[in-house]
């Protein structure tokens, strides 16, 4: 999250205000709520399709997936903006909560959370994407799931991309599907989308290495969990990026798509001038309107 003290006029300066704009939106309450699990975490915020469909036109579904450096601070709340912006804009949408790091600082340090939990948030986004047809038709009647987009952003973007890789994971992989899930694409927002470049990186404080777990656990597990290495996908893929993010900057961006055309997959790359990282997800952002496009263009 950005740091409110930064030097006024420097990136971070920018950064921060941009992360208050982007926060500074009242929580959207869905219209309903259910759950895929037992765990508290375990649980898919629905926002009914407002204003633009027709009285008997059934909506795209888009499945939103928070970031927060997988950590446990930050929920889908600080999302649900962003959610009701998308159902203002017609689209059936589910928010989708996950296991993320254990409560508290952890041991390096730093005062930040540990990101993630293996293998729970992966166990998570793997059951949520599972259980989502049978939920979407319960508690989206106007929604057509066979028109669904995956989007996320940051962290969140990264498992947007994963969920869509789970046919390309290693044959001993818990969370492997025997074919493509059923998308219309995905739209990944500032993802960390390679584990390797944003661990050189050190993107959002070393999480991808948190996440996965540090000395040989990093990459032993990074083929179950690094979407640079899951490709080709066969699934339309956009990535939309702001050049001025500092968060996760536009070399981690870049970096998947040149692995997806070194498989033979055309990926989108949108790069936004003097956007950061919070403006994909702000409703007040221009940023945010073209995201909407993007997730429009491959949803209809």
């Amino acid at each position: 999250m950005p740091d409110a003290a930064a030097e006024p006029g420097t990136a971070a300066a920018r950064n921060a205000a941009e992360g208050k704009s982007a926060f500074s939106h009242p929580a959207v309450e869905p219209d309903s709520t259910a759950g895929y699990g037992d765990h508290p975490d375990q649980v898919i915020d629905f926002y009914a399709p407002r204003g633009v469909t027709g009285p008997g036109e059934a909506a795209p579904v888009v499945v939103v997936l928070h970031g927060g450096s997988w950590r446990a601070p930050y929920d889908r709340r600080h999302i649900s903006p962003f959610a009701g912006f998308l159902a203002e804009r017609g689209f059936a949408v589910a928010s989708v909560e996950y296991r993320r790091g254990a409560e508290g600082p952890g041991p390096d340090g730093s005062g930040e959370p540990v990101a993630g939990r293996w293998p729970d948030t992966f166990d998570d986004v793997a059951a949520a994407l599972d259980a989502l047809p049978e939920l979407v038709r319960q508690h989206l009647p106007r929604a057509d799931a066979r028109r669904t987009v995956l989007t996320g952003h940051s962290a969140g973007g990264h498992l947007a991309l994963w969920a869509a890789a789970r046919h390309l994971l290693p044959a001993d992989a818990p969370w492997r599907t025997d074919r493509p899930a059923p998308l219309r694409g995905v739209v990944a927002l500032a993802p960390i989308a390679d584990f390797e470049v944003a661990d050189k990186l050190d993107v959002c404080g070393g999480a991808a290495r948190q996440l996965l777990g540090d000395g040989g656990l990093f990459a032993e597990r990074r083929p179950y969990a690094d979407p640079a290495l899951l490709l080709p996908t066969g699934i339309a893929t956009t990535l939309v990026q702001g050049r001025a993010d500092v968060d996760v900057p536009q070399a981690v961006a870049e970096a998947y798509a040149d692995a997806a055309a070194k498989a033979g997959e055309v990926v989108g790359v949108t790069l936004l001038e003097d956007v950061g990282h919070y403006p994909l997800i702000d409703p007040a952002a221009d940023a945010c309107a073209v995201v909407a496009e993007e997730i429009a263009q491959l949803a209809w």
